[in-house]
Formats: structure tokens, sequence, C-alpha cells
């Protein structure tokens, strides 16, 4: 059984039209979702990108090395390295270059990052109250896309 999709030729071309997109409602939820947690974050002193760093660190429970952190929250190196720069100068994380290899760097979450937690996760719960779907579907829907994104990588 071949795995390829044969589709039937559009008759009349609104597969084109600009509302049957994903890729148009996943950046427009995105940017929507992202603003909410701006707002909710901006009084922290934090960004969406470093809330998203400090969660991996605690998931992950001890030092990471970066590479693995920007696959985690898909950030690339470049993006990543002044983002951790900035969060180490804030106290938040701490960085050690590895003593065997020096081209790897670990990072590592600090306790006062850790006296965040409970704010961040009010957080994320005040940005689940007032999304207009339920918890069961914001559940549902996440798993749908990061199967989605596993296929695609």
């Amino acid at each position: 059984m071949s795995s390829t999709r044969q589709f039937a030729e559009p008759d009349d071309l609104s597969e084109l039209h600009v509302d049957q997109q994903l890729c148009l409602a996943l950046q427009t939820s995105s940017s929507l979702i992202t603003r909410l947690y701006r707002k909710l974050l901006a009084p922290l002193g934090l960004t969406h990108p470093q809330y998203l760093v400090l969660i991996a660190l605690w998931e992950l429970d001890g030092p990471t090395t970066m590479g693995d952190l920007g696959d985690r929250i898909s950030l690339e190196t470049g993006s990543l390295t002044p983002l951790i720069k900035r969060m180490e100068k804030a106290e938040l994380v701490t960085r050690k270059r590895d003593d065997r290899d020096k081209r790897r760097v670990w990072v590592q979450a600090t306790t006062k990052a850790g006296g965040l937690r409970q704010e961040l996760l009010s957080v994320r719960r005040e940005v689940v109250r007032q999304l207009p779907i339920r918890p069961d579907q914001i559940a549902a829907l996440t798993r749908l896309l990061q199967d989605m994104n596993e296929a695609l990588s």
C-alpha cells in the first residue's frame, strides 16, 4: 500500500482561498496566543521565549546542553544563544562549558528562576482560561499538532 496520497484536481480552485490555508490559520493562532502570553509575562519581566526556556529546563530537571534545549523548544542555536545570555544576565540560568568538549555548553535554571514556577503556572492557566476552547480540546489540538510536526520533521 502506497503512502502517497492522491488528490482530485479542484474544479473551482476553492482550495486556493486564503481561508482554506492551514499555514495561515496556524500562524494567526500562534500570534494571538503569543500575544496573550506576552501581556501576562510582561509584569514578570519575561518574554515568551524565556518562558519556554524555563519550563523546558524544569521539565528536563537538571543541566542540559544548548543543543538539546534548542531541539526541545524548536529554536536554532543562533536565536537561543543571545536569549540564554540575557537570561544568564538576569540570573535565571547558568551556563557552563563542558570540561571535555569546549563546543558543548550546559544550561541550568537557577534558584531565582525556580521562584517563578507558581507565577508561570498561573500565567499558563490564565491563557487557557482566555482561550475560547475547552481544556480537553486544547490537549487534543496540541497532540494533533505535535504528531503533525513530528511527521513533517
